[in-house]
């Protein structure tokens, strides 16, 4: 098959698995959900299985087993929520009053006139009820998706041995690596999703600790948002660290707080990017960032928040697939973090080859 062809071929595949995924997003989010805490719960269910809890039961208990930890963890954050609620036009007139002070100092200060009504009005509409009811409204269709989830996984971990029989009868010859794939697809969700949860209640106590010192008033809400959008890498703690500074600024008299607060975010995250996440995460999805960083934007275009999420590990799915299907290993290759190492053996390395081959040409 010519190369043209080949490249055809794949630019069609690529285009027409991202129209499915847009236009079938309200299927397929919740389904990918389910088969990762599928897998993610498959451990604490096999356990119950041992020792001679039934099937359905072990998966049920296990489902209720996390519900009711995020329950525990919304309730303990209801009460923050819906202050902060209370509290959104107190914020807007706070804004509105330090926007115009400030405007008028740099007025001032520049010899002109910021202190614009219209312009303090357009910040404030995205502080007002009705914004708010707009966002709320905006996220009905993700919560009516995550209560199909638990049906998505009970039955996936239900009928997980006809899957695995469905496998072997499609894949008779190549049974071994298909069973293979799966299982390190498998160790690959189990990994990421048990790693980013300790990593998410490490800067979640973190950032909780400092806003307690400094005496934020919910200070639980806040270290949890954090901690949460910490999953979305590089955008997540940027938007939700931007939201935290705006909070301490509209309601602490001094600059120094909300400097303060940047600078130990920022801290934060580079602690957990450097130190935490390689610790408890380590490189179990083993994708280099550039690959992570085009992955959390396609995801985000075609799933939302759920897509920037989920596509991290999907990537790392992906690369293993690839891997091993024949022909198509420089393109797990590619996805990969693996640097090539220099050879010691006397050989040229390919760009001074390739600079040699230049210069050689043109004499």
């Amino acid at each position: 098959m010519p190369l043209i062809q080949k490249i055809a071929y794949y630019l069609i595949i690529i285009v027409f698995g991202a129209i499915v995924m847009r236009e079938g997003d309200f299927i397929l989010v919740p389904l990918v959900w389910g088969v990762f805490f599928a897998f993610a719960l498959n451990p604490i269910a096999v356990w119950l299985e041992k020792r001679k809890v039934p099937r359905s039961l072990a998966i049920i208990m296990s489902i209720l087993l996390v519900t009711a930890i995020v329950v525990g963890v919304f309730y303990a954050l209801l009460n923050q929520m819906v202050g902060l609620v209370k509290d959104i036009p107190e914020i807007g007139k706070n804004l509105q009053g330090k926007m115009s002070h400030y405007l008028e100092e740099i007025g001032g200060m520049v010899g002109g006139d910021f202190s614009d009504p219209l312009r303090s009005e357009q910040i404030l509409k995205y502080l007002t009820p009705d914004g708010l009811n707009n966002t709320l409204f905006s996220t009905g269709k993700s919560l009516t998706l995550a209560g199909i989830i638990p049906l998505y996984i009970f039955l996936l971990m239900y009928y997980k041995d006809f899957f695995a029989a469905f496998l072997i009868r499609f894949s008779s010859e190549n049974k071994d690596r298909v069973l293979a794939w799966v299982m390190d697809s498998g160790k690959i969700i189990q990994s990421y999703l048990s790693g980013m949860v300790r990593v998410t209640l490490i800067v979640a106590i973190l950032a909780g600790v400092y806003f307690y010192l400094i005496g934020l008033k919910y200070f639980l809400l806040f270290a949890a948002f954090i901690a949460i959008m910490n999953l979305i890498p590089y955008a997540g703690v940027f938007l939700s660290s931007v939201f935290a500074i705006l909070y301490v600024f509209l309601t602490t008299d001094s600059l120094v707080y909300p400097v303060m607060t940047f600078a130990v975010l920022w801290g934060i995250q580079l602690l957990e990017n450097n130190i935490i996440t390689p610790l408890v995460v380590g490189s179990q999805v083993k994708v280099n960032a550039l690959a992570v960083i085009l992955a959390i934007l396609l995801g985000g275009y075609l799933w939302g928040v759920s897509g920037m999420i989920l596509f991290i590990p999907l990537v790392g799915v992906l690369k293993i697939t690839l891997e091993r299907i024949e022909g198509l290993e420089a393109f797990g290759f590619l996805l990969s973090d693996e640097v090539p190492k220099e050879e010691n053996s006397g050989k040229i390395r390919f760009w001074e080859k390739l600079f040699k081959k230049k210069s050689g040409g043109g004499e």
